[in-house]
């Protein structure tokens, strides 16, 4: 892929919206992958659409959100016009789009709406990739030809200094589990219902007192629990990883990012929903050497959820790119 792989940045489309995105908050993914595409990745990027294998449409969801979404109408009608009117101005000006039925191309979003925007263009919808954070089966997510991209939210742009250099293995975890979040979607009520003040071994908060500290409740924790919330991503999962902590997935009908090349099994612990009354129980069965194993799993797949700038090898920027080569590969337009 590094040898070969070339992508197209088309160069339609006006600031704020398209070629930019947010770089400091919980959609940075979505701006960070926008900026290096468009003023980064020379290996990458060809300024020759002929030489390209995909092309990648640089508009921004959360962006659209900001600026021609109108607050609290929940109407995201705005959305899918601005996705139709740009589909249907590259795809008058340039042949690719027409040749593949937008199979080459791919859009990218984190935003919890980035799906709904991309049914502004069937073929978009159907037929491109589209790499998404809301990666939903029940909602059209597509695991053969779109992407799951994780969530990663730096407040301010930049890593926590906690979270650089994560405990070493033999650490001592004094917390068995641990979670801290708002009442979103229906997994966490459920789980603060069963969970929250009623066993110390488990840590469950809706929100942590003021003297308490979430960076370090994860980085003394033996498993961080990532329920979904309103979507099914959450960017617990990426802390999670980055504080050393074995992250315990529950959500339903998420395809976790890039499952087509990390074994999640063995760096997560996957649990039901239905199952969250038994949550102690389950982790608790798990052997030491096991959890051992699974630790040092999530040290080794560290690198490939990094936001680096520039970017490194394996790291998440070129993650992303090794999931759009092989859908593009494997490209089989409708």
């Amino acid at each position: 892929m590094e040898r070969r792989f070339k992508v197209y940045v088309y160069t339609e489309g006006e600031l704020p919206i398209v070629h930019d995105g947010p770089c400091k908050n919980i959609y940075t993914i979505e701006g960070r992958f926008i900026h290096e595409m468009e003023h980064g990745a020379k290996r990458f990027r060809t300024n020759d659409p002929q030489r390209a294998h995909v092309y990648f449409m640089p508009f921004s969801v959360a962006w659209m959100v900001k600026y021609i979404y109108t607050p609290l109408s929940f109407d995201i009608t705005p959305l899918k016009h601005f996705v139709s009117d740009y589909v249907k101005v590259i795809s008058t000006k340039y042949p690719f789009w027409n040749r593949t039925h937008g199979a080459d191309h791919f859009m990218l979003a984190c935003h919890d709406w980035g799906p709904h925007a991309s049914q502004g263009n069937s073929l978009l919808y159907n037929n491109s990739i589209r790499v998404l954070c809301n990666a939903n089966i029940s909602e059209g997510f597509n695991p053969q030809k779109d992407v799951s991209l994780p969530e990663i939210s730096l407040i301010g742009g930049y890593l926590s200094p906690k979270l650089i250099h994560p405990p070493l293995p033999n650490a001592s975890r004094p917390y068995f589990a641990f979670f801290a979040g708002g009442l979103h979607g229906p997994i966490r009520p459920y789980l603060l219902q069963h969970w929250k003040g009623r066993d110390n071994d488990m840590q469950v908060y809706e929100y942590l007192p003021k003297n308490k500290d979430y960076y370090s409740y994860m980085l003394e924790s033996k498993f961080c629990l990532c329920p979904s919330g309103y979507e099914v991503a959450s960017p617990r999962i990426v802390e999670a990883i980055y504080s050393g902590c074995v992250p315990v997935i529950l959500s339903d009908n998420y395809v976790l990012p890039f499952s087509d090349v990390l074994r999640w099994e063995a760096f997560s612990v996957q649990v039901e929903t239905t199952k969250i009354p038994r949550l102690k129980e389950i982790l608790s069965v798990i052997p030491e050497e096991k959890y051992r194993k699974l630790q040092e799993g999530v040290i080794v797949v560290r690198r490939h959820f990094m936001l680096n700038q520039p970017p490194k090898r394996f790291d998440v920027f070129h993650m992303i790119l090794h999931s759009i080569w092989v859908r593009r590969i494997n490209a089989r337009p409708n």
